[in-house]
């Protein structure tokens, strides 16, 4: 028996002695699992595009609750902190939040350039009774000072100056828990308002200004036919890595349905890009099928996706053309949360996948050069994961490129976040 398997097997064995089912977690012997949180709340950070750590990678961001399994309400309150790695894995609060979701919280993340200031979405108001709008907090870890931004914000350039945005209560209407809730919709009943859309916020002074509207879109043609006549929101949205053009998911659905549908059901994406003004718009992705992306460079966007006359896969998309390039074909087959690792010359890509029918999910990384997949560990879902209330891994890395922190159930604890280091293997090649 050779030390992997041994080591499998007695951690089956452990597992099921302490009262879990084994297999709960597949450990891979050059990658040891790191929990980073207690246990004593349901703990995560949200979606895997943001900056969760600070530039010496010391302080992981993190927001935690008391309950799982249901939708989030308007009065329920969420705790935002930082864990401190250096210190016993110690929770520094910094605070609260009545905007957010199971899938990408309240949009908490680091500011972009700075080693001092978080930021992340709110309600201005904090009842039912009076629910105000939605804000974002900026809160400074040395000072422990915050100021409020007037907007929610969706995404931050990462020369750190501005905040791009959407209206949450519209996509709560639409996507349920990717929204909000707390915040009534004035624009409901309209299928593609022509007042809401894309805006770009300023984050000294708040100053925004709205972009582009979802009426030019909903007016776009799609293949050549009009799409007007549907359910219009925009969705998933991220700066270029140089800060001047602005990525965003125009999405559609020709029907309302219950919350629960409406969460799962199917609905038709197309990828645009634009300069920050809003100027110079393209439809990079036309084939409606645009899933989960990111930036490789400022020409680049590597996306699960499949392309017009083409298979699924993740492809490399050229902005403002229609050139594809399929990546990793074989060794990444499956829609997943991909990023670059940082410092790697985009190199290595951190993924992960949905559980498969053994409700397992797996994290690995792909090295584009030589086409090798290394997985970093297996890890079970428990079937009550699932829907608007799911635990994607959500990958994400340190902003040096040296460790991963991700979320999962498979401890059973609930949500939990999980730490893991790869500098050994991305500094091989």
């Amino acid at each position: 028996m050779n030390r992997r398997t041994f080591l499998h097997n007695s951690f089956a064995a452990g597992l099921t002695l302490a009262g879990v089912p084994a297999m709960s977690f597949w450990p891979e012997e050059d990658f040891p699992v790191q929990r980073i949180t207690d246990g004593s709340h349901y703990c995560w950070f949200g979606y895997y595009d943001k900056l969760a750590t600070d530039p010496t990678g010391r302080y992981v961001l993190g927001q935690r609750v008391p309950f799982e399994g249901r939708s989030p309400e308007a009065d329920d309150l969420l705790s935002i902190g930082m864990i401190d790695l250096q210190n016993a894995n110690k929770w520094i609060e910094l605070g609260t939040s009545r905007a957010w979701g199971w899938q990408q919280g309240c949009m908490l993340q680091w500011v972009p350039g700075s080693s001092e200031e978080v930021i992340w979405n709110d309600r201005s108001s904090p009842g039912r009774a009076t629910p105000g709008g939605y804000v974002s907090r900026v809160y400074n870890i040395r000072t422990k000072k915050q100021r409020t931004l007037p907007k929610a914000i969706y995404a931050l350039a990462p020369n750190g100056q501005f905040a791009v945005g959407t209206e949450f209560n519209r996509i709560q209407n639409l996507r349920p828990g990717y929204g909000y809730a707390g915040v009534p919709d004035p624009h409901e009943a309209e299928k593609a308002p022509a007042e809401i859309g894309l805006y770009r916020m300023d984050l000294k002074t708040g100053q925004s200004k709205l972009l582009i509207s979802i009426a030019d879109m909903a007016n776009t043609p799609h293949q050549g036919e009009s799409v007007a006549d549907n359910w219009h929101w925009f969705n998933h949205l991220l700066v270029s890595p140089d800060s001047k053009r602005v990525e965003f998911l125009h999405r559609w659905r020709n029907v309302l349905e219950d919350r629960q549908r409406m969460a799962t059901s199917n609905f038709v994406t197309r990828m645009v890009t634009a300069q920050v003004d809003g100027s110079d718009r393209y439809i990079v992705d036309p084939s409606g099928n645009s899933s989960h992306f990111v930036w490789r460079d400022p020409e680049h966007l590597l996306v699960w996706t499949k392309p017009i006359g083409k298979e699924w896969g993740f492809w490399l998309l050229k902005d403002k053309t229609q050139e594809s390039t399929h990546i990793g074909a074989e060794k990444m087959p499956i829609n997943g949360h991909n990023t670059y690792v940082p410092n790697t010359n985009n190199e290595w890509v951190l993924n992960d996948t949905y559980p498969n029918k053994e409700r397992v999910q797996t994290l690995y990384l792909y090295h584009i050069p030589t086409d090798r997949r290394v997985v970093l560990g297996k890890f079970l879902s428990p079937p009550q994961y699932k829907a608007e209330w799911r635990c994607d891994l959500h990958p994400r890395c340190d902003q040096a490129g040296t460790k991963v922190f991700f979320d999962s159930t498979h401890e059973k604890l609930g949500r939990q976040m999980y730490c893991l280091d790869i500098s050994k293997i991305v500094r091989q090649g």
